[in-house]
């Protein structure tokens, strides 16, 4: 096999390989890292790459295999971590100046669960500044760059994990999503991302934006490699205090089957809103392709979504701004100008306006779940927009990119974006799926079958040739 389709390969496709001892972790590594030191430079997809211990991993993932103590689907499987995880022994920057020597002593708890999965970890990618915003412009480590064209953004915030995987500089990822932040970079990469429910995996060691919103997930090249790092990450974690105890689910069980009968519903008003044509023509055609795959496809009618979205953005910001009150304070030279506004304007919402947005959201959980008790999942864009130009960062834009995605934080459901798509110019579209809570199993299985019904995730972007 050629290096660039080892790089380009499934988590799935690989595992067998590399457990039968027909393939090497070191050979795999290997082939990663060059990819990373010729095409980062362009891409800024990572801030720190960790070269000499991710071929020591490979190594011993190695000599563990070949002593017959395979440890499951990770094992030697090149894995790259938002710089939002704290990482023993690694710097971690958290896209920020005030953290920009930091050497943490302890790993976070999705880094730890990759390590006991034997994946091969390779560095730290890039972020939009303090994890907050939708193209990873990062001021102070450079702006993170689209594979399917490198003027545009990647998405936002976890844009380099995105631009990784794109690129072929990594075969699985993890980010953190408060706002759409695996999903729309997802959308603009044309790759796979996963927000699981609310409490599913542990937030221990990653970055908090909005401690009520946060979410942490996988991000990937299929959806079967999704489920099968999800099936690696999900566990109780007593040290975060959102972690809810729930037993061990196999998320690759349901993806064999089927979705003839499923129901799954759109809701035309407001996230089908103001969508650029060519995002619309891409998800219609995904609606019909499920359909012609037997799914019972419906129109419904969600509670009022542009309330979620504000209830969000007053939560989001408000509960950012107070995190962030006492560096403000103290060392407002660290944030860049825009930041800065950003936190400060967060920090004028009042308590009342908090606790309003908060009593909202739980009426808005409560009514979105009556709306899709009689489905098994709804459909809509991701973005309403596909990667944008960095510059100019068109206001439009910026209000839309995320416009589609912190809603279902809001009501804390699941939610995955799949590949349906590209524009005339070449850049991808994504389709989000979204199901009941703590049934991301229903969620991959629907994303899996349309994803084997098209080709959108074999497509390779020129630049990264």
């Amino acid at each position: 096999m050629a290096d660039a389709d080892l790089a380009y390969a499934g988590i799935a496709e690989l595992a067998p390989r590399i457990a039968s001892g027909e393939l090497s972790p070191v050979e795999l590594t290997e082939v990663v890292l060059e990819r990373i030191g010729r095409l980062n430079p362009k891409l800024h997809a990572y801030i720190t790459v960790t070269a000499e211990a991710a071929r020591r991993a490979a190594e011993e993932a190695a000599r563990e295999i070949a002593g017959g103590r395979h440890r499951g689907p990770l094992h030697g499987i090149p894995i790259a971590v938002k710089d939002a995880f704290v990482t023993e022994g690694v710097r971690t920057t958290f896209g920020s100046l005030l953290h920009q020597d930091d050497v943490p002593g302890h790993d976070a708890a999705l880094v730890e669960r990759l390590k006991v999965a034997g994946a091969v970890l390779l560095g730290k990618t890039n972020l939009h500044e303090v994890t907050i915003g939708t193209t990873s412009a990062n001021p102070h480590f450079g702006w993170a760059r689209n594979p399917w064209n490198p003027d545009c953004h990647p998405g936002g915030s976890s844009g380099g994990s995105a631009a990784a995987l794109a690129a072929g500089m990594a075969h699985g990822s993890i980010g953190g999503d408060t706002g759409g932040s695996i999903r729309q970079p997802a959308a603009c990469c044309g790759v796979v991302g996963l927000k699981p429910t609310y409490g599913l995996l542990s937030k221990y060691g990653s970055y908090p934006v909005a401690w009520s919103l946060d979410h942490v997930g996988p991000m990937t090249r299929t959806v079967r490699d999704a489920a099968l790092m999800l099936k690696a990450l999900a566990g109780h974690d007593p040290r975060d205090p959102a972690s809810l105890d729930r037993p061990p689910s196999d998320y690759t069980a349901g993806l064999a089957g089927d979705i003839r009968g499923w129901r799954i519903g759109v809701s035309r008003r407001y996230h089908f809103e103001a969508c650029d044509p060519e995002v619309l023509d891409a998800v219609e055609a995904a609606i019909e392709r499920l359909r012609d795959l037997g799914a019972k496809v419906q129109e419904i009618e969600l509670p009022d979504m542009q309330a979620a979205h504000a209830a969000g953005t007053v939560i989001l910001f408000s509960e950012a701004a107070a995190y962030h009150a006492a560096d403000l304070r103290a060392r407002p030279e660290a944030y860049s100008g825009a930041m800065r506004d950003l936190l400060e304007v967060g920090g004028l919402f009042t308590a009342a306006q908090y606790l309003s947005a908060q009593r909202l959201r739980r009426r808005l959980a409560e009514e979105t779940a009556q709306a899709m008790a009689d489905l098994d999942a709804i459909l809509l864009p991701t973005s309403p927009v596909p990667a944008t130009p960095i510059e100019p960062d068109v206001p439009e834009h910026a209000v839309l990119r995320g416009r589609n995605c912190i809603s279902f934080n809001v009501v804390s459901l699941p939610a995955v974006s799949v590949p349906c798509g590209f524009t005339r110019a070449g850049l991808p579209v994504g389709l989000q799926i979204v199901g009941h809570a703590f049934d991301e199993a229903g969620v991959l299985a629907i994303a899996h079958a349309y994803e084997q019904a098209t080709d959108w995730h074999e497509r390779r972007p020129l630049f990264a040739e």
